[in-house]
């Protein structure tokens, strides 16, 4: 049993040998009736009825939830019904006598009923099966059904209304194949709404074509146009029985009752040969029959009108479709997907057109580069359905706060741009800008809460010269100035900005390869007990110098490493260069000398990888570093991004040993609550606070009381950028434990800190 059938309380659906094992006791049942003595004829189609009602209650209630069970309700309703009229007609066999009489009124009043029902069942399942409104299965069923309609009428119904002989009992009789027509347009409209055509579906068909040829029969002999026995008529009714309660059993039948989606493909030359059949058979019959009875030939030229305008109507129908297919298309290509807004192919194609009249108009065309400032932590935390439920937030309000002549589209993941187009002395641009930023500030109202998520914004202008292109990369530009200037802000375009990103570019091309070329080192800063003036360890930094630009500053190669990904490789390497360089050093110094640590970076993209712990641990068992020599230096900002995560990370490198450190502390959050959270050892004292020590500087209370603050819950204090004695003995005085800077040495590489490896311990 599945888990939705245990949910649902019903036992697991049946197999589908199961429903043929039914048809396979049934056929054989529906031959001894046809075939065998009169006194087995009676007990086979008993069995035969009582084994189809049985199945259509015990097929629905395995393989269908309660709620999809109403149509086959109906259809045992119908059953019964059926069961009801063969008993009166067996009872009393003078309803059955040929012509009929007034007294096979009986019978016939619970078979119309039971047809109706049936009819009812179908139109059901059709409803809840077929695919949309403009299906061409629809009139493709009924170019079927009035064909159908057609031969009925033109052999059938017409003989018996305008026979002399018949009596009115029987001219009713041969009206009877008119609900089997109907039944036809059902069951064709089943089979041709596209999707799943499986055994249940076949079933229904087989048994739809049964019934209709029992009644043709039916009438045709009741009219006396045929003298053939009772027995084929009924035999065909027998088969209902087999059938539609064989398509209840087989586990199939939920599709009778699924939606399902259209599927364009080329029309079948099957269907095209019946389409075409259906157009001509009644055309030609028309043609060549002779001119009768006015009633008869009213209605046979109704019935071809009805099939002509039927094959038209589905040429209008099937190019409709076609039409708004390709504005479905088109939509979809110029517009995003979650927000419905316009995309970047329709924002290029606006502002191109907005171009083409700027100068004739005066016009100024203004673009606002919007992106959402650290919406990977709103994904991260919440999932990426509370992220999709964001963005379509901020399309809304974003919405709310243009023209409606503006444009307002989503050209990347949390990436949206606003169009302008106004006179040139105005500063709508600007003004908007500041807006949307007192919006960003109110809270957005989600699923898992109210969340506040600001935004960073850039602001290009042009008066029609510039391509819709590399205006949208201006707006850009700008957008990341102000993401740089601290987010939450807006900042608007200027040409400089433009040679600082051809600068970056070039800069990103040329670190590319650099650690591969051997263009990066590792540079090594002396970190000293102040206390005793003794070494204690060192700060690896990365340099790097390249051919082609010189020495460029780590102030501007790491972040674009961070933001490229090449950090991560960059940030292995140096950590492996740095502990097999400690190792060395360790060993030359010998086993009597005071311990050395180095401390090495951790970037906010490598704390984020998973991978980082391991390769940790996988550097300490290569070198045989003892984990207390190796420190790892993190930044405030790097953890409080997604704390949650940075915990994680730093609980498992401190569960290996390592020593842990907050690296320029009182330039970020500077929160007591965290940093007692962490599993740091070391805060270290960020340099804008050490400038103005020793000379009753501003800095000084504040750095006493990191002092303190750290000390009270057991870390150790390094001061960054000592570089004056009298830093030094201040820091000295303060019960500062460690200290860097030039006042000691600026970073060097390993083979230029010998004098410092040698070194002699202070007397």
């Amino acid at each position: 049993m599945t888990t939705a059938d245990a949910v649902a309380g019903r036992a697991a659906p049946l197999r589908a040998r199961w429903a043929w094992l039914h048809v396979a006791a049934g056929l054989p049942l529906v031959a001894i009736y046809c075939a065998g003595p009169a006194w087995v004829q009676t007990p086979a189609s008993v069995i035969a009825m009582v084994a189809g009602m049985a199945s259509l209650y015990l097929g629905p209630q395995r393989n269908l939830e309660a709620a999809d069970r109403q149509p086959w309700r109906l259809i045992r309703v119908g059953g019964w019904l059926f069961i009801v009229a063969t008993v009166i007609r067996a009872l009393v066999p003078s309803t059955m006598s040929t012509p009929p009489t007034a007294i096979a009124l009986i019978p016939n009043s619970f078979i119309v009923p039971a047809y109706l029902c049936l009819g009812y069942a179908f139109l059901m399942m059709l409803r809840r099966r077929r695919a949309a409104d403009d299906d061409p299965a629809r009139v493709d069923a009924i170019l079927v059904g009035l064909a159908a309609a057609f031969l009925t009428w033109t052999f059938v119904i017409s003989p018996a209304v305008h026979s002399s002989n018949l009596s009115g009992y029987q001219v009713l009789d041969a009206l009877f194949p008119i609900f089997d027509v109907v039944m036809l347009i059902l069951v064709a409209q089943l089979m041709l709404a596209g999707g799943v055509q499986q055994a249940a579906l076949w079933l229904m068909i087989v048994a739809a074509a049964c019934m209709f040829a029992g009644d043709l029969l039916f009438s045709l002999r009741d009219a006396g146009l045929i003298a053939i026995s009772q027995t084929p008529s009924n035999a065909a009714f027998l088969l209902m029985f087999v059938l539609i309660p064989a398509a209840a059993l087989h586990p199939s039948t939920r599709t009778l009752m699924e939606p399902q989606k259209i599927v364009v493909r080329t029309m079948s030359k099957l269907r095209m040969t019946v389409i075409a059949l259906v157009v001509v058979v009644p055309t030609v019959i028309t043609s060549l029959m002779p001119v009768g009875a006015p009633l008869n030939d009213l209605v046979r030229a109704g019935l071809c009108a009805l099939i002509v305008l039927s094959v038209l109507g589905r040429v209008v129908r099937s190019n409709n479709s076609r039409v708004k297919a390709e504005r479905m298309t088109r939509r979809r290509a110029t517009h995003d997907a979650l927000t419905d807004l316009p995309n970047r192919e329709l924002l290029s194609e606006t502002v191109a057109a907005w171009a083409g009249r700027a100068t004739g108009e005066h016009l100024e065309i203004s673009l606002l580069f919007i992106d959402l400032d650290r919406f990977k932590m709103i994904n991260d935390h919440w999932g990426p359905a509370v992220g999709d439920e964001l963005l379509c937030a901020v399309a809304g309000r974003l919405g709310e706060q243009v023209r409606a002549e503006d444009v307002v589209a989503r050209i990347g993941g949390d990436e949206f741009v606003i169009a302008l187009a106004s006179a040139s002395h105005l500063r709508l641009a600007e003004s908007l800008a500041d807006r949307l930023l007192v919006e960003f500030a109110k809270p957005f109202a989600l699923s898992v809460g109210k969340v506040v998520v600001s935004a960073s914004i850039g602001v290009a202008k042009s008066t029609g010269g510039a391509h819709a292109i590399e205006l949208i990369r201006d707006a850009d530009t700008a957008m990341y100035k102000a993401k740089g200037a601290g987010r939450n802000a807006y900042a608007l375009f200027d040409t400089s900005l433009r040679e600082q990103v051809r600068d970056r570019v070039k800069l990103e091309q040329a670190l590319r390869g650099a650690l591969e070329r051997r263009e990066l080192a590792v540079h090594f800063q002396p970190i000293v007990d102040v206390a005793t003036d003794e070494l204690d360890g060192f700060e690896a930094l990365m340099r790097w110098s390249s051919p082609e630009l010189g020495f460029v500053s780590p102030v501007e190669f790491i972040p674009i490493a961070e933001e490229t990904g090449m950090i991560t490789e960059m940030g292995a390497w140096m950590l492996r260069e740095s502990v097999t360089q400690l190792q060395e050093w360790i060993a030359l110094r010998g086993p009597h000398a005071r311990p050395l640590h180095v401390s090495v970076n951790v970037a906010v993209r490598q704390l984020r990888d998973g991978s980082l712990v391991t390769l940790v641990d996988d550097v300490l068992r290569e070198t045989g570093l003892p984990p207390e020599a190796l420190w790892l230096e993190i930044t405030e900002s790097g953890v409080m991004e997604d704390i949650e995560a940075a915990l994680l990370t730093l609980n498992a490198l401190h569960s290996l040993g390592v020593t842990l450190c907050i690296d320029d502390f009182g330039t970020g959050y500077s929160s007591l609550s965290y940093l007692h959270r962490l599993p740091v050892g070391i805060v270290k004292i960020d340099r804008s606070f050490i400038d103005d020590v020793g000379e009753i500087g501003t800095n000084e209370p504040i750095v006493r009381a990191v002092l303190a603050m750290t000390h009270a819950m057991g870390h150790r204090v390094v001061a960054e950028g000592v570089e004056t004695a009298v830093q030094r003995d201040w820091l000295r005085e303060q019960g500062c434990d460690l200290i860097q800077g030039w006042f000691y040495g600026k970073a060097e590489r390993a083979e230029n800190l010998t004098n410092w490896i040698e070194r002699p311990v202070p007397a």
